[in-house]
């Protein structure tokens, strides 16, 4: 029998990810022998209209409620660090077709630009002073409300990947939030224990197939009862009330 969704972003969520970060470094690394992209499965919630409306209303709510604070935030990255206020770039969407995401700036361009892995760890030295405390609390995602108004995202669906860490080829919009996400919420402090030089193939052979997985699980299974569960702990877990930080569980066999 498949979990529900709750015995995913539940109680259980220990299962899934509180299993000591040291076990990441521990583990050998083959990028060749990570799984092939997977066909996501939607449930009839998960592509309705009825979900595209509630997505439409919520980022317009959402755009005029947050505006002054998005304000604030917008001078406090132009001042602080040189470079745009945003960060905008390409990553995939429902049916592989890509779209432009954006974000608040939180890492500074000169350190942005260089050569190196796209994926930052706890302690990341590109990362601006403001912007430690935006990715902790998930404000430099604001932005993506206009995302979701233009119909690239929805507010919960699997986060936007680049092409190349996408592990499952979606037949719904990427989500604000989703099970992986929230799963992962301190995705940098988890992955601090993978030596830099192994980051990326570690990704991609074990984070992204676990991501994928549980994404998977829970958009076959969405209804809006849990999609407002989700958002519910989001929200929570952002503002420190929900799941503490998670090093990953190379066990688990969802």
């Amino acid at each position: 029998m498949k979990p529900t969704v709750f015995s995913i972003l539940s109680a259980p969520i220990s299962v899934a990810v509180l299993r000591g970060a040291e076990r990441l470094s521990a583990h050998s690394v083959d990028a060749g022998n990570a799984p092939e992209v997977a066909v996501a499965q939607a449930s009839s919630w998960s592509v309705s209209k009825a979900k595209r409306l509630l997505d439409v209303v919520a980022s317009i709510v959402g755009l005029l409620l947050f505006s002054p604070f998005m304000l604030l935030l917008a001078l406090l990255v132009g001042f602080t660090s040189k470079g745009p206020i945003f960060f905008a770039q390409r990553r995939v969407g429902s049916h592989g077709r890509l779209f432009t995401i954006f974000k608040f700036r939180t890492m500074e361009v000169a350190h942005a630009s260089q050569n190196g892995s796209p994926i930052t760890v706890h302690g990341d030295r590109r990362i601006t002073r403001v912007g430690v405390y935006m990715r902790r609390y998930k404000l430099d995602e604001l932005p993506q409300f206009y995302n979701v108004l233009c119909g690239d995202m929805s507010l919960v669906g699997p986060r936007p990947k680049l092409p190349h860490h996408e592990g499952m080829k979606m037949p719904f919009r990427p989500g604000l939030t989703g099970a992986a996400t929230l799963a992962f919420r301190r995705e940098e402090e988890m992955l601090r224990g993978v030596p830099s030089h192994e980051l990326d193939k570690f990704y991609e052979a074990t984070v992204k197939p676990l991501k994928a997985r549980l994404d998977s699980e829970y958009m076959e299974q969405a209804t809006m009862t849990t999609d407002l569960g989700l958002l519910l702990a989001t929200a929570s877990a952002c503002v420190g009330l929900g799941y503490p930080a998670a090093p990953l569980d190379l066990s688990l066999n969802i």
